[in-house]
């Protein structure tokens, strides 16, 4: 299994609404278009006191990885339903791929969606 962790460094005050969205919206359709959100939340800690956010997402291997993100970002559903709301709050973000065991993922997992 590959996974993508993600991790946002957000705007000020946008924490509680980027992470809403995410859960609620994001994560959703996501899964329609078949990507395994692991987990996705607020960082526990600030990192210079900044709000931080995190998602980590499964992937079978990095070819199916890039097709089904592909199709996500380019379809209207993205554009045209959270987008705008998720794009809006971050300041940057930072992506680290790996591979590990299904075992792994189900265990980061723990605390569902």
């Amino acid at each position: 299994m590959i996974l993508e962790i993600r991790t946002y460094r957000l705007k000020p005050g946008t924490i509680d609404e980027f992470v809403r969205v995410m859960r609620e919206e994001a994560a959703p359709l996501l899964g329609r278009f078949g990507i395994r959100v692991v987990a996705a939340g607020a960082s526990l800690a600030r990192e210079d006191g900044h709000e931080e956010a995190y998602l980590i997402r499964g992937f079978p291997s990095l070819a199916v990885r890039d097709a089904q993100e592909a199709a996500f970002y380019g379809s209207d559903a993205w554009r045209d339903g959270p987008r705008d709301a998720v794009l809006s709050r971050i300041e940057s973000y930072h992506t680290v791929v790996l591979e590990t065991s299904d075992a792994a993922a189900d265990v980061l997992g723990g605390h569902r969606l």
